[in-house]
């Protein structure tokens, strides 16, 4: 059991991020958020995948305008998601001069590296902080390290030079990125933004150093973290890096709500980075968000394809059912589903998942065991193997998730 570190929990709309709520899903549109029509659709489509919250860039008095109308026909969907909104520059005057878009925001995203400088900075963030408070709605103070406060910077590293023994540049950068978060977390609570509506992230885009910062962040402080790798890049090396950052972290108890910053591959699907990130919390057994389907790598006794083919349609068939699922069939989740290519390992993981085959491997018998429950329950043989053990899965989540004395199984073998 990992021991998450004691955090304030904060409210965003009807969702808990810290304290001992579970870890939090997020994710971020990359639509023009003035196109109303296309951000509800991929608000929608993320919120469906499973995001429990979704940033929304502001940046403009279009998208400000916009956020209000995106709200109400997100709500007439029946898509309840909290909208966060991410502001940069310009946030202090689009706050204060749309405050539709303030209301219909569930949380501000505030980088105090690029809200202002000199004698402007302290005044257009507290202007920030001060609607926050007017329309009671938490804030996350994010930091970036391509975006730092460049006073900040020069101050700290001509302390750092003055040292007997200077800190390297790596821990010179962690503490900057550090001071920068508590600094404006400290100066928002002096504003009046009570503790138990900030959020602190420090974004790096270097495993290590995010792994360190994170570090020192749930030692020096209890606010509630938001974890993530920006710039994380594209495809296999932004999913590699994003878990092996995370993971170290949320193994340390350290981490209230992700999000996998992926770039996504030209017209790819935006939903991607909420699956990795679910993904990650399901592999750790920090969180259960759809059934697990357990295959083996294939090898030389398992030259067909065909236990292949048959775990990506079950993967995809179970992603596809899990939205109705998840309110229909409580527990549902935490089920394992094992779909094995030969008799070496298949029984075996079958008899371990709650429901499993096994598929026969090069010159075995033409025979697939289920397994149920760890009870071999029926073997199939001809052209339909798929599509009847399709049939026995939806039977088994029916007949297990579905009736009163099995509703709020959490998906543990009977």
């Amino acid at each position: 059991m990992i021991q998450r570190h004691d955090t304030v929990p904060v409210k965003v709309g009807k969702v808990t991020v810290g304290g001992d709520a579970p870890i939090v899903v997020q994710s971020m549109t990359n639509t023009d958020t003035a196109d109303v029509a296309a951000t509800v659709a991929q608000v929608q489509a993320l919120a469906r995948s499973g995001s429990e919250l979704v940033r929304i860039t502001v940046n403009n008095e279009a998208a400000a305008a916009a956020v209000p109308h995106i709200r109400e026909r997100l709500d007439a969907l029946g898509v309840g998601v909290p909208l966060v909104g991410d502001f940069h520059f310009n946030g202090h005057r689009l706050l204060a001069e749309h405050p539709a878009c303030a209301e219909a925001l569930a949380k501000y995203r505030i980088n105090p590296g690029n809200v202002g400088s000199g004698e402007k900075r302290d005044a257009q963030f507290t202007s920030m902080i001060e609607t926050a408070i007017r329309h009671d709605r938490p804030v996350r103070i994010g930091v970036n390290w391509g975006s730092l406060d460049k006073a900040l910077v020069a101050a700290m590293m001509d302390e750092n030079a003055r040292r007997a023994e200077p800190l390297d540049a790596d821990r010179m950068m962690r503490e900057i990125m550090v001071a920068s978060a508590l600094q404006s977390a400290a100066r928002a609570e002096e504003i009046g933004l009570p503790r138990d509506h900030i959020v602190l992230s420090c974004k790096m885009s270097r495993v290590q150093d995010l792994i360190g910062v994170y570090r020192l962040l749930a030692e020096r402080s209890d606010y509630a973290l938001h974890l993530g790798l920006t710039e994380a890049g594209m495809g296999s090396k932004g999913i590699v890096a994003s878990t092996a950052a995370l993971a170290v972290l949320l193994q340390e108890g350290i981490g209230d709500t992700i999000r996998i910053s992926l770039t996504p591959e030209p017209g790819g699907d935006r939903t991607q980075e909420v699956r990795v990130a679910q993904e990650i919390l399901q592999s750790m057994g920090l969180r259960a968000f759809m059934p697990m389907v357990v295959a083996c790598p294939g090898c030389g006794r398992t030259t067909s394809t065909y236990f292949q083919q048959l775990a990506q349609d079950i993967q995809s068939y179970l992603r596809e059912q899990m939205p109705v699922w998840r309110e229909r069939y409580p527990g549902v989740e935490g089920m394992d589903v094992a779909v094995m290519g030969c008799v070496v390992n298949g029984p075996g993981e079958s008899k371990h998942a709650n429901i499993g085959i096994s598929l026969p491997g090069t010159g075995e018998r033409p025979a697939a065991p289920v397994f149920i429950d760890g009870e071999k329950a029926v073997t199939l043989k001809g052209d339909r193997i798929a599509e009847e053990f399709q049939e026995i899965l939806e039977n088994y989540v029916r007949t297990r998730y579905g009736s009163s004395e099995t509703t709020g199984a959490r998906g543990e073998r009977g």
